[in-house]
């Protein structure tokens, strides 16, 4: 695990190398992408409407929702932050494995981080952390319909998706891919059908991206961040 100390005036002052031990007991994997909490880096597109300060703390309600609906899932779970790994988080608790994501664009992310959970896993899924519907009920179902049907794919409206599931790599899944567009979901079956997989498909739900989305949920955006609220751990936020 990383540390950074930014020491005086927020600059990088040391960075430290935490061992810490983690005891895993399924064949089953389930990733979480997550951005780390840098304003202006999350967001960017619904920060254009509703301002940095904002983007972020609806970000962070966000992070939270997804740690809540997937901390009591019987399953091995690690996250993938997008720079560094964050020390003294929500999810730094031992019950989540603590990684960072590897390469350059999502697609490749996404594919290396697959390959690696194939060396250890039989069954792996992945969801990012914009998705304000999804439950762990949607999260369970895919599990369970992986083990009939060779992928599972939870479809988003804006025409991604917010969750992908198999029981083996496939990297074509994953090249040549426009993501943040309209047409990854289709593309991804499309890669599906002509490998000939049994693919099962999950309700569509809506991924926050623009503030259009973000009206569609029940978050109070407009007073986030103005008290701290407390989850049901009682961990202030």
């Amino acid at each position: 695990m990383y540390t950074i100390d930014c020491g005086e005036g927020g600059y990088l002052k040391e960075l430290k190398f935490i061992k810490r031990e983690y005891f895993f007991m399924s064949d089953k994997l389930l990733m979480i992408f997550v951005k780390n909490l840098i304003p202006g880096m999350v967001k960017t597109r619904l920060a254009e409407d509703i301002g940095i300060d904002k983007a972020l703390d609806v970000y962070q309600e966000l992070v939270h929702h997804t740690h809540k609906i997937t901390k009591k899932i019987e399953v091995d779970k690690a996250v993938y932050y997008s720079e560094y790994v964050e020390i003294e988080d929500i999810w730094d608790n031992g019950d989540f494995k603590l990684t960072s994501q590897k390469g350059f664009k999502l697609g490749e992310k996404m594919s290396n981080a697959f390959d690696e959970a194939f060396d250890s896993y039989n069954k792996v899924i992945i969801i990012g952390s914009d998705c304000y519907d999804l439950s762990s009920k949607h999260i369970k179902l895919a599990f369970e319909m992986l083990e009939e049907n060779d992928v599972v794919v939870g479809p988003a409206k804006d025409g991604g998706y917010y969750l992908l599931g198999m029981k083996e790599y496939l990297p074509q899944l994953f090249e040549d891919k426009k993501y943040s567009t309209d047409s990854v979901l289709n593309e991804l079956l499309e890669e599906v059908e002509e490998m000939e997989l049994s693919v099962y498909k999950l309700p569509t739900l809506n991924d926050i991206d623009t503030l259009a989305d973000l009206k569609e949920t029940g978050i109070d955006w407009e007073n986030l961040g103005v008290d701290a609220e407390v989850d049901d751990e009682g961990e202030a936020y």
